[in-house]
């Protein structure tokens, strides 16, 4: 206190000329309409900055939040996608479906990474998704970009995935366009542990014609992953002659993952069942 009298009394005369000046820009601000406008002016100018600039802290700051809103926006619109198509399916098989009881094959459930491996022959990831939340081994993983892996492991909060980086992992593929013929031609995808960013595209017939930047996505064929899933563009064919191998750039940048969805199928105990059957 004793600082603030010292420092009033030994500028006292710059202050009292202070506040006399700012006294005579307020007197003249407000017998004046021009200069009364012109402050307006400048001060709403300078408070919209001031606003805009929080506005822009304030949205980077709930940004988390919204990508959260968007997740589960997304998650409910994949699923209304799922059930609509279970519907325009079973439309097309039948003539008569007023009486039908619509059955939804697929269901996303959606995640986080908490753990990723990419550097290794055989990786493994971990999702926050368990038993509890309806998660069982032997579900696809994805995410917007395509194909990340398949449960592997699950406890009561967890689940251990098996990243498409292993070096066990086969998928079935194909290429995302018809030849002009009108047929689709599949292969197998597997990873040779070189590149975390290339994997490999084999058994494609050799008269499929591929060219570089094609797409690839799941086919299908599996009671794992939906067809049409996206999972990388061929990247070089050059192995092809000798051992019948494409590379294939993986859409995803497999070191930088966070935000999942795993897929249940429905329909995958009775493909299974249905299978083993066949197979005895």
């Amino acid at each position: 206190m004793q600082q603030l009298i010292y420092f009033i009394q030994r500028y006292r005369y710059v202050l009292y000329f202070l506040l006399l000046q700012l006294l005579s820009l307020l007197l003249i601000i407000n017998n004046h309409s021009y200069h009364k406008s012109k402050f307006i002016s400048s001060a709403n100018s300078i408070s919209g900055g001031v606003f805009e600039k929080r506005k822009s802290i304030t949205d980077y700051l709930n940004l988390k939040t919204e990508n959260k809103l968007l997740i589960q926006e997304n998650l409910l619109l994949k699923n209304k996608i799922t059930f609509l198509q279970s519907k325009i399916d079973t439309a097309k098989t039948y003539t008569q479906i007023d009486s039908i009881e619509y059955q939804q094959q697929y269901k996303y459930i959606d995640g986080i990474i908490t753990k990723n491996e990419y550097h290794k022959a055989y990786n493994y990831l971990t999702i926050n998704r368990g038993k509890k939340n309806g998660i069982t081994s032997e579900m696809a993983v994805i995410n917007h970009l395509g194909v990340i892996g398949v449960t592997d492991a699950v406890s009561n909060s967890y689940a251990r995935v098996r990243s498409i980086l292993n070096r066990s992992n086969e998928l079935s593929v194909r290429l995302k366009n018809k030849d002009i013929n009108g047929n689709y031609y599949y292969g197998s995808l597997s990873w040779d542990t070189k590149d975390y960013q290339i994997v490999q595209l084999n058994d494609i017939p050799r008269q499929a014609t591929i060219s570089i930047g094609d797409t690839i996505v799941t086919s299908g064929r599996s009671a794992i992953f939906p067809e049409g899933i996206l999972v990388g563009s061929v990247k070089s064919t050059e192995l092809r002659q000798k051992s019948n191998t494409i590379e294939v750039q993986l859409f995803n940048d497999m070191t930088s993952l966070r935000n999942i969805y795993v897929i249940n199928n429905f329909h995958k105990q009775e493909i299974k069942e249905l299978e083993q059957l066949t197979n005895e």
